[in-house]
């Protein structure tokens, strides 16, 4: 082993992995006035994605952090799809949905690589970079987690190195070393499916401008134009091979490959494999989320199937969850056992498991081998799939299910930092994601999402409050809606859920305080 020194700087919070969880948490630290290191053991950004999709809560957390142009710049927010149900064809489009309560009412297909290298670009405009090549080292031992902070050893190919940080965060995927250094237990199983990712050539009748899925008793097929290693990416389910499952993952042949496209119809040939792997899916949930100063997030805290593009989404909600905390408690000089750290944990844990459930019921429906799942993807689906243009121009039924995808059910009412002066009041509870809604501030016409695009805590006051200066604490901003009659005061945390409402503000500057401004 190589020698080790300390490190010169000690830094706020120190990430351990560089997927986009990562790289969200960092940009959130660093936006809210905290320091950051990123290690990651890769020794470059590049690999083939994963994740395809992007959901409109996940959009709404990243907007105060300034790259949500960029994403929908590279990202398609209006797709269509061929849907391809036994013999019939079904076209239908996805572009605006209909919720209402949100300024993104739509999916965005973007890959994990192009959001990867969006939030890249702006943790180096604001001056920070991924150490590549460099993680935690098993050998080494757990973290040390003091009263002021935590120790840990990291190392690369040519150095090793003890970093003095006030928190580390694991973000280093299902096979987390964090994780397995803390001993924190990963209860779960192996799914009875696995997931064929490829990127291909085809030569064939397929589309590039159009998603084309196929659905059938056998499980699902996806073919769409967001290759990287060649022009179309399949994504199938099957059976998982025999074999003991694990986290390693291997080709697939190119006679398999053509077999799903063949099982579901498309007519395609696979010209070229520029890139395959057979991908085993667990499902499982960190007994806890922290540790002292140690926090998992995103797939090292849960893993469960691709169903309903959760994964990605929940761990960037996850990130924007917990990075602010982390910058703030910093500045404030809280510990671990504050209600700010604490509530990490007792929020986004619950939100994890009812994740779990959703995509267990999506994908057991998707793809499962069982005879029920079978008869209805293969029998029932047909009969209905005339009808499926019809369901998806019902406004009220597609924002429903975008609602719930996107996780806009998500709340934490029962959160030390929900607190509610206010119990019989209108409008969003403690704890629940502020809705967009058009407003008049000062005069202006905006909407509540506009105003609160920026990091920091946002104070709402209606038109006849109490005065309250411009910035009441740091990055503290207060916004007087003179369309909202009354002397409400509500907070807004920088993540976009309530956190305070009062009808007179009697109680904001002990509720700021809670949050470490």
């Amino acid at each position: 082993m190589s020698r080790v020194r300390m490190t010169s700087d000690p830094v706020d919070v120190l990430v351990v992995g560089a997927g986009p969880v990562g790289l969200a948490l960092a940009l959130d630290v660093v936006a809210h006035g905290g320091t950051v290191r990123i290690v990651e053991r890769r020794t470059d950004h590049r690999r083939p994605s994963r994740a395809m999709m992007v959901h409109p809560r996940t959009l709404e957390v990243l907007r105060p952090l300034g790259v949500v142009d960029a994403l929908l710049a590279r990202g398609d927010a209006s797709p269509a799809a061929d849907l391809h149900v036994g013999r019939r064809l079904v076209q239908v489009e996805l572009g605006d949905l209909g919720w209402r309560g949100t300024a993104y009412p739509h999916l965005t297909m973007i890959r994990q690589l192009d959001v990867e290298e969006v939030l890249l670009a702006e943790l180096h405009a604001r001056g920070v970079e991924v150490e590549w090549g460099t993680g935690l080292d098993p050998r080494d031992g757990v973290p040390v987690s003091g009263t002021d902070g935590v120790r840990a050893t990291v190392r690369s190919s040519s150095r090793a190195e003890q970093v003095d940080a006030r928190f580390l965060v694991g973000a280093d995927g299902t096979g987390s070393t964090v994780r397995q250094q803390l001993g924190i237990a990963w209860p779960g199983r192996y799914y009875a499916v696995e997931v064929v990712l490829a990127d291909v050539e085809l030569c064939g009748d397929v589309r590039p401008g159009r998603l084309q899925v196929a659905v059938g008793a056998e499980g699902l097929v996806f073919v769409f134009a967001l290759g990287e290693g060649a022009p179309w990416r399949i994504l199938a389910t099957r059976p998982r091979r025999a074999g003991t499952p694990g986290l390693g993952e291997e080709p697939v042949p190119t006679e398999q490959l053509q077999e799903l496209l063949d099982r579901a119809g498309l007519d395609a040939v696979v010209s070229r494999v520029a890139w395959s792997s057979r991908i085993p899916l667990q499902h499982r949930l960190a007994q806890r989320f922290s540790a002292g100063r140690v926090f998992l997030v995103g797939d090292a805290a849960h893993s469960h199937s691709p169903a309903a593009a959760q994964g990605m989404n929940s761990g960037i909600q996850d990130a924007t969850n917990l990075g602010w905390k982390l910058a703030h408690a910093a500045a404030a000089d809280l510990g671990p056992d504050s209600p700010l750290v604490e509530s990490y944990q007792l929020e986004r844990r619950p939100v994890a498991r009812q994740v779990l459930a959703l995509t267990d019921t999506v994908f057991t429906g998707e793809a499962s081998p069982a005879l029920l799942p079978r008869l209805v993807r293969g029998r029932l689906l047909p009969l209905v799939a005339p009808l499926m243009p019809w369901a998806t121009s019902r406004r009220p039924l597609m924002s429903t299910v975008l609602w719930i995808l996107s996780q806009g059910w998500v709340r934490y009412r029962s959160s030390p930092l929900s607190v509610d002066r206010d119990p019989g009041g209108s409008g969003p509870h403690p704890g629940d994601r502020l809705p967009e809604t058009r407003v008049v501030c000062d005069g202006r016409p905006t909407s509540l999402h506009e105003l609160t695009a920026q990091p920091g805590v946002h104070v709402l006051v209606s038109r006849e409050a109490a005065p309250q200066p411009a910035r009441v604490a740091r990055n503290t901003m207060v916004h007087r809606l003179s369309s909202r009659p009354g002397t409400a005061v509500t907070a807004v945390r920088p993540d976009g859920q309530v956190g305070f409402r009062s009808p007179t503000g009697a109680g904001l500057e002990n509720w700021l305080s809670l949050v470490g401004k």
